[in-house]
């Protein structure tokens, strides 16, 4: 083995204790790896073949790499609503950063490791479901071009984890712009350590926001840049149908990455107030209150960074809500452009392009229609002779068809070629997403009986959702009667 497997450079390690602790992962019986991301450990500059070879240890915590320096993060947050003043790293520990062939600096994370100072009573491991959920829905989101923490690789331990139900455990290794989150800033607001605060601030715009150095109030700054990020973010996931599910500020990340996959989801049938998780029993984190829970965790950073903000309260307050105004604005901007490409149009926004919009959802909603092949279908029937397959996703076919009508007279106002416009409709409209039905049997087979075809199938035709591909077609459809996914679980 060389020393170069990973080239760690371990910049938050670097940083004072207050901002975590240092731990070591706990050994496991019988490791296996299950899956590896040999593309993306390529991409990270990491010694591939080796950690191929030799992954089963190194992915499980058996054995460190040279040069890593695991730590648990310290962090706090509002869990639907109410404030935790200490949660960090329960069953997560970061290993190190590198540096990928792009120059971008990456975490590298186990989560399942073992227990940490943060883990409070926790046994700090994962069951092997939540870890396939994460790894087939991160890649998928990657896929699907939006911004995401990814997956390296997956180990099963060979021990048992107790939940409601004994289960097999696992290990997933996470890769992420960083870890900072929302909930970091809120740990040292809530003790009044102002110097810490000035120190993370300065660390997180070094590492995401470095244009942002030199500004006259680099806190203000560092303010706008995480809520622009989080409007398109946000703007992307209703694009596509996803539903985080728990949208606690200590799962909402500075760099604007989609971030901890518990029990997320994909809309089947559209429904704006829908809602998966188990654990969402007011809904408050349904697929329809996602930009206003943004909002909302945008404003619990505001305060954490309010002493930062200005030259006293007044200002500071004044400058935060400004930017907690403009949010709305810039979400509604990337909504906008989102869904308005989805149907095929471009340009400067127009309300008459809005209505069709909305007034195609109000269909689906009223009908019942699969949000991921209505949109699918739709560029099929840019001509009348291809509407055939959209048609058959409604139950009363007459008012689609007129929909079908205004939309083709707004698209023939902008000259734009058919085969062109369908092309780009295309590209953004996936032919498959993580259907939760398919998840749910690829879960199952592998926790009874070891049988990881299916994850595989899985991991294989998401890696490219805007391609057909007929003879994996039956991962596009719907789930059939009995095979609906009604709740989604966290797995902690």
């Amino acid at each position: 083995m060389t020393e170069t497997v990973i080239p760690f450079d371990n910049s938050y390690a670097r940083l004072p204790a207050p901002f975590f602790t240092r731990v070591e992962p706990t050994a496991v019986e019988a490791p296996v790896l299950i899956a590896f991301n040999r593309p993306l450990a390529e991409e990270l500059g990491l010694d591939a073949a080796m950690l191929e070879r030799e992954g089963a240890a190194y992915f499980s915590g058996n054995r460190l790499l040279p040069g890593a320096e695991p730590l648990a993060m310290a962090y706090a947050g509002h869990q639907f609503g109410h404030f935790v003043p200490l949660l960090g790293d329960g069953r997560a520990i970061l290993l190190g950063e590198v540096i990928d062939r792009l120059g971008r600096r990456r975490d590298i994370q186990l989560k399942g490791g073992g227990p940490t100072p943060y883990s409070r009573r926790g046994d700090g491991r994962a069951a092997l479901g939540p870890v396939l959920r994460e790894y087939l829905v991160s890649e998928a989101m990657h896929a699907l071009g939006l911004p995401t923490t990814r997956a390296l690789a997956a180990v099963v331990t060979g021990e048992p984890v107790y939940r409601e139900e004994v289960l097999p455990g696992a290990v997933l290794t996470r890769v992420a712009a960083s870890h900072l989150r929302v909930g970091t800033f809120q740990h040292f607001a809530a003790r009044g350590d102002e110097a810490a605060l000035r120190q993370l601030t300065d660390y997180a715009i070094a590492r995401h926001y470095p244009e942002l150095q030199d500004d006259p109030v680099p806190a203000l700054a560092l303010l706008k840049a995480v809520a622009e990020r989080q409007a398109f973010l946000i703007a992307r996931w209703l694009s596509i149908g996803f539903i985080h599910g728990v949208m606690n500020t200590d799962n909402f990340s500075i760099s604007g990455e989609t971030i901890d996959f518990g029990p997320c989801a994909f809309l089947d049938a559209y429904d704006p107030e829908k809602v998966f998780s188990s654990i969402d029993r007011g809904g408050r984190y349904a697929y329809q209150n996602q930009p206003a829970i943004g909002q909302w965790n945008l404003a619990r950073l505001a305060e954490a960074l309010l002493p930062l903000l200005g030259p006293d309260e007044s200002s500071a307050v004044d400058a935060a809500n400004a930017v907690i105004a403009d949010y709305g604005h810039r979400f509604q901007h990337h909504w906008s452009a989102a869904m308005r490409a989805k149907i095929g149009l471009d340009g400067a926004d127009n309300p008459e392009d809005l209505e069709l919009v909305r007034d195609l959802l109000g269909l689906m909603q009223a009908q019942a229609a699969d949000f991921t092949l209505t949109f699918r279908s739709l560029a099929k029937a840019i001509g009348e002779s291809g509407e055939h397959d959209m048609l058959t996703l409604f139950k009363d076919a007459e008012p689609v068809t007129a929909w079908l009508a205004r939309w083709r007279a707004r698209l023939g106002r902008d000259g734009r070629a058919a085969a062109d416009r369908a092309a780009a409709m295309q590209a953004v409209n996936p032919a498959f997403i993580p259907r939760n039905h398919r998840i749910e049997q690829a879960i199952a087979a592998a926790q009874a009986e070891a049988d990881f075809s299916l994850f595989e199938a899985l991991r294989t035709v998401l890696a490219h959702p805007y391609e057909d591909q007929p003879a994996l077609a039956r991962f596009a459809e719907p789930p059939g009667a009995g095979e609906e996914v009604l709740r989604t679980f966290c797995g902690t």
